[in-house]
Protein backbone atom coordinates (compact mmCIF):
# COMPACT_ATOMS: atom_id res chain seq x y z
CA UNK A 1 0.00 0.00 0.00
CA UNK A 2 1.38 2.89 -1.09
CA UNK A 3 1.10 6.38 1.37
CA UNK A 4 1.46 9.30 -1.43
CA UNK A 5 3.23 11.16 1.56
CA UNK A 6 6.18 12.67 0.66
CA UNK A 7 8.63 14.78 3.00
CA UNK A 8 10.58 17.31 1.15
CA UNK A 9 13.53 19.51 2.56
CA UNK A 10 15.84 22.29 1.52
CA UNK A 11 19.26 20.91 1.51
CA UNK A 12 22.75 22.75 1.13
CA UNK A 13 25.01 20.21 -0.90
CA UNK A 14 26.69 18.44 -3.76
CA UNK A 15 25.43 14.76 -5.64
CA UNK A 16 26.96 13.52 -8.87
CA UNK A 17 24.56 11.99 -11.06
CA UNK A 18 24.88 10.58 -15.01
CA UNK A 19 26.06 14.43 -15.91
CA UNK A 20 28.61 14.62 -13.39
CA UNK A 21 28.55 16.45 -10.01
CA UNK A 22 25.65 19.37 -9.16
CA UNK A 23 24.90 21.50 -6.41
CA UNK A 24 21.69 20.17 -4.77
CA UNK A 25 19.27 22.00 -2.73
CA UNK A 26 15.91 19.62 -2.09
CA UNK A 27 15.14 16.01 -0.98
CA UNK A 28 12.34 13.94 -0.89
CA UNK A 29 11.95 10.95 1.13
CA UNK A 30 8.84 8.67 0.86
CA UNK A 31 7.42 5.23 0.44
CA UNK A 32 6.47 3.90 -2.47
CA UNK A 33 6.73 1.25 -5.67
CA UNK A 34 11.02 1.40 -6.64
CA UNK A 35 11.33 1.95 -9.95
CA UNK A 36 14.49 -0.67 -9.76
CA UNK A 37 14.80 -2.27 -6.66
CA UNK A 38 13.26 -5.96 -6.29
CA UNK A 39 11.03 -5.14 -3.84
CA UNK A 40 7.31 -4.54 -3.59
CA UNK A 41 7.71 -1.01 -1.95
CA UNK A 42 11.08 0.87 -0.66
CA UNK A 43 11.67 4.15 1.04
CA UNK A 44 12.81 5.75 -1.98
CA UNK A 45 15.08 9.34 -1.54
CA UNK A 46 16.01 11.61 -4.33
CA UNK A 47 18.45 14.63 -4.43
CA UNK A 48 17.81 17.24 -6.19
CA UNK A 49 18.29 20.85 -8.06
CA UNK A 50 15.16 21.74 -10.03
CA UNK A 51 16.47 24.39 -11.20
CA UNK A 52 18.87 22.28 -13.56
CA UNK A 53 16.54 20.07 -14.75
CA UNK A 54 15.84 16.77 -14.89
CA UNK A 55 19.61 15.55 -14.94
CA UNK A 56 20.20 17.15 -11.70
CA UNK A 57 19.23 14.42 -9.64
CA UNK A 58 20.22 11.53 -7.75
CA UNK A 59 17.74 8.71 -6.01
CA UNK A 60 18.07 6.10 -3.90
CA UNK A 61 15.57 2.86 -3.53
CA UNK A 62 15.98 1.30 0.55
CA UNK A 63 14.68 -1.49 2.11
CA UNK A 64 13.15 -0.02 5.30
CA UNK A 65 16.02 -1.99 7.16
CA UNK A 66 18.62 0.06 4.93
CA UNK A 67 16.63 3.33 5.25
CA UNK A 68 17.09 3.03 9.38
CA UNK A 69 20.62 1.52 9.18
CA UNK A 70 21.72 4.87 6.87
CA UNK A 71 19.77 6.99 9.53
CA UNK A 72 21.88 5.36 12.57
CA UNK A 73 25.47 5.46 10.53
CA UNK A 74 24.60 9.40 9.82
CA UNK A 75 23.99 10.33 13.55
CA UNK A 76 27.08 7.85 14.49
CA UNK A 77 29.07 9.83 11.86
CA UNK A 78 27.93 13.24 13.31
CA UNK A 79 28.28 11.89 16.89
CA UNK A 80 32.03 11.31 16.35
CA UNK A 81 32.93 14.23 14.37
CA UNK A 82 33.82 17.78 16.39
CA UNK A 83 30.84 19.45 16.72
CA UNK A 84 30.00 22.21 13.71
CA UNK A 85 32.96 20.34 11.65
CA UNK A 86 30.59 19.65 8.40
CA UNK A 87 27.99 22.56 8.45
CA UNK A 88 28.40 25.59 6.28
CA UNK A 89 28.81 28.03 9.47
CA UNK A 90 32.06 26.31 9.89
CA UNK A 91 33.36 26.08 5.73
CA UNK A 92 32.33 29.73 5.56
CA UNK A 93 34.22 30.69 8.97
Amino acid sequence: MCTYHTETIELDGAGKGGSGWFILNRGAVYVDHPYHACHEHTVNIDFTNPDEGPSARVAVELTEESALALVDAIQKALAAAPPGLASARHRDA
